[in-house]
């Protein structure tokens, strides 16, 4: 077996309980702390898994965590079974081979990355890598290597949102398609962005965004040169993750069900671009992504 890749994780910002649910699926975790985790799907979608063989312990293992509150820190080094609790971020710097800044609040991607950018450190950074191009622009500026970076939104990966080649072929060339996720455009909106990005390479150029908010709900119209879509963001109602294609022979709906699934999956991409230093999702993508944000957050 290949050398296990030492990692570091960093969390967590608010409503996002990535530090928990990522560092089990490398280490394992405690089911009684797992417990008191303030988010209770975690602990419901891990005791649907059969550790080790449903996780990722073969290719690494998350060794440090840092968060800005030791008491939170603490807690989840003991449901995901971290042996190390750092006190300042930095700390981690020569103790991994690789960090998971794990918080989706992206205006403090850039001065969080930056240490680990600076030191030659890979990072997977959470969705949204950021909402503004600037921000984007600065982080990518400090890369060391092309591959340094890993992000996406897990979702991406999420096999019941993916067209078949069978329907594919009943679908013929998608025109149009309709996406909607609960909370708020700037946190959850690119967990139906990545998967519908994904699945249209021939789009073409990004050519407008057009927004409209109505109290919590922000509706976004985005057109491409072959292709348009429309996503709702519904704040506080609940929506389940979905995608419906129309193309030119018909339609096809699908919706979001498997969290565990999708993370594992893209933590093992991480780890691949890691260890094959090539970059595996295209900084094209990721900035039309951004752009897709920043614009239609008016």
């Amino acid at each position: 077996m290949a050398e296990k890749i030492k990692l570091g994780v960093i969390g967590m910002s608010e409503g996002n309980g990535h530090p928990y649910s990522w560092s089990a699926i490398f280490n394992g975790y405690d089911r009684e702390f797992m417990k008191e985790c303030p988010f209770p799907a975690i602990p419901a979608y891990l005791e649907k898994q059969n550790f080790p063989e449903d996780g990722l312990g073969e290719f690494g293992e998350v060794t440090h965590i840092w968060t800005q509150d030791r008491e939170i820190s603490d807690h989840i080094a003991k449901a995901a079974k971290i042996p190390l609790v750092v006190q300042e971020i930095e700390d981690l710097i020569n103790k991994v081979d690789a960090v998971l800044l794990a918080r989706d609040d992206s205006e403090n991607h850039l001065e969080m990355a930056r240490p680990f950018l600076n030191a030659g450190l890979p990072v997977f950074i959470d969705k949204p890598f950021a909402i503004k191009l600037s921000d984007a622009e600065k982080m990518l500026s400090l890369k060391q290597y092309e591959s340094q970076i890993f992000t996406c939104s897990a979702i991406r990966f999420a096999e019941e949102l993916r067209l078949t080649e069978l329907e594919k072929e009943e679908l013929g060339k998608i025109l149009y398609i309709e996406a909607g996720i609960s909370k708020l455009w700037d946190t959850y909106a690119i967990h139906v962005l990545d998967p519908m990005l994904v699945q249209i390479p021939d789009r073409g150029e990004l050519k407008e965004v057009k927004t409209i908010k109505n109290g919590e709900i922000h509706q976004t119209l985005i057109s491409w040169e072959n292709v348009s879509a429309y996503v709702k963001v519904t704040g506080p109602h609940s929506t389940r993750p979905s995608l419906i294609f129309y193309g030119q022979k018909g339609k096809i709906e699908k919706s979001f069900s498997d969290t565990y699934s999708c993370f594992k999956s893209s933590l093992l991409h991480f780890i691949k671009q890691v260890k094959s230093k090539k970059l595996l999702i295209e900084e094209k993508e990721t900035m039309e992504l951004v752009k897709i944000l920043e614009w239609g957050k008016k």
